[in-house]
């Protein structure tokens, strides 16, 4: 529980307003040149039953799962580490990865980093 708790101190920014309708450009440098945060999450645009985010991150995200999601982090810029129960995978520059609905993992970046995620519309993104 209390992990929870240490969750919503952590000055995440998340909005899950989406920046973005078809037949739209989306300038993904332009959104990561102008962030400031440490940790930046913004819905660009949704396709179908899913969403594309942009994240600009920096330090630790805290330990969850979703039940009843996958999730996948493509890197745009820098390296990325995402934590899970029996190990970590490093995702540098132009790779991605599929952390499976019900896995419980963390996301990392040691250093600024800047990722897309792809995820179904309806998650949470703190966790279940």
């Amino acid at each position: 529980m209390e992990e929870k708790k240490n969750a919503w101190n952590f000055p995440y920014k998340t909005y899950l307003n989406i920046l973005h309708g078809p037949l739209e450009l989306i300038d993904v440098q332009k959104l990561a040149d102008g962030c400031t945060d440490k940790w930046y999450n913004q819905t660009l645009c949704k396709v179908n039953d899913s969403v594309v985010r942009i994240g600009v991150l920096e330090g630790e995200y805290h330990w969850h799962e979703h039940n009843d999601i996958d999730e996948f982090f493509f890197v745009l810029d820098g390296n990325f580490l995402i934590d899970l129960e029996d190990k970590t995978v490093e995702l540098k520059s132009r790779q991605g990865f599929v952390v499976p609905k019900g896995a419980r993992h963390r996301t990392r970046a040691p250093k600024r980093c800047v990722i897309l995620m792809i995820e179904r519309a309806d998650i949470v993104p703190t966790g279940d």
